[in-house]
């Protein structure tokens, strides 16, 4: 008989719970965040085992809970064996009270400004370190890009990150400026100093230009969107292909959705 204490077997579940001791919902949520795409890139299709590796989880409580996603909406699997989020996802967030509402008042005049321009038309609010993309509106003949619907740009480097950034409150600047920024080319504006400067130029007229610092090629042109409070809540946008010359009928046309959405959510210019 030997000495040494008899080895007792414990169910993989068990070893999972003892490594990581986040809730159930945390291990849900670290399995949706997975999916997050970085600036520029489309939605992600991922393997069980990446989703593992990015949540931090074991293969095994991965597979269990993509299962259960699966079953209720929230990740789609694929003939392949792999997994992308699900249209239950978009269902819910399209519901959210500030982006319903705020699509729906702005789309008559965000197609307005596509028959004007025939370019590509962008709505986007602030979240977090991001410029939000609401809707995009494009045409058959427009410069390709790389935004898309419920998409998430930086924003020191989009027309509408700007004209978000410049309204943003103080510590939301200082904040966003205290880390590095990343530079996608050449032209793209990454200086804290440089970046100020340009965010006080963009309150003075009330508009945002750029021109390739995203995505080679294109340029865009942004103007703030106002509450009844005269809160800037969200930004519009067209982007064109990069010409030498300004065209002062797009940036008028840009303003003028910006204001007729203003004006749609309650915003009187006396209130400034």
């Amino acid at each position: 008989m030997s000495g040494k204490p008899e080895r007792t077997s414990r169910p993989e579940s068990a070893f999972d719970a003892a490594a990581d001791r986040r809730s159930v919902a945390a291990r849900l949520f670290a399995i949706l965040d997975a999916f997050a795409a970085p600036a520029g890139a489309t939605s992600l299709t991922l393997t069980l085992t990446a989703i593992a590796q990015r949540a931090g989880l074991p293969l095994s409580t991965t597979h269990r809970m993509a299962a259960e996603l699966v079953g209720w909406g929230g990740l789609t699997k694929h003939d392949n064996g792999q997994y992308s989020l699900g249209m239950k996802l978009w269902e819910l967030g399209v519901q959210t009270p500030t982006a319903r509402n705020l699509r729906t008042i702005a789309l008559p005049y965000l197609e307005d400004l596509y028959e004007t321009t025939r370019e590509h038309v962008h709505l986007a609010i602030l979240d977090g370190r991001d410029a939000l993309y609401l809707e995009k509106l494009s045409g058959h003949h427009a410069v390709r890009l790389i935004s898309r619907v419920g998409a998430r740009l930086p924003l020191h480097s989009t027309g509408v990150g700007l004209v978000l950034l410049a309204y943003a409150p103080s510590e939301v600047v200082q904040q966003y400026l205290a880390t590095s920024l990343e530079r996608f080319l050449p032209r793209t504006v990454t200086e804290p100093e440089a970046v100020r400067r340009r965010l006080a130029e963009i309150r003075q007229l009330g508009l945002a230009r750029m021109s390739e610092e995203m995505t080679a090629g294109s340029s865009s042109i942004a103007a703030p969107i106002r509450d009844r409070t005269g809160q800037v809540v969200a930004a519009v946008s067209i982007v064109t292909r990069t010409t030498e010359l300004v065209d002062a009928g797009q940036e008028r046309a840009v303003r003028e959705a910006a204001q007729g959405i203003s004006r749609a959510l309650g915003y009187r210019r006396a209130q400034q």
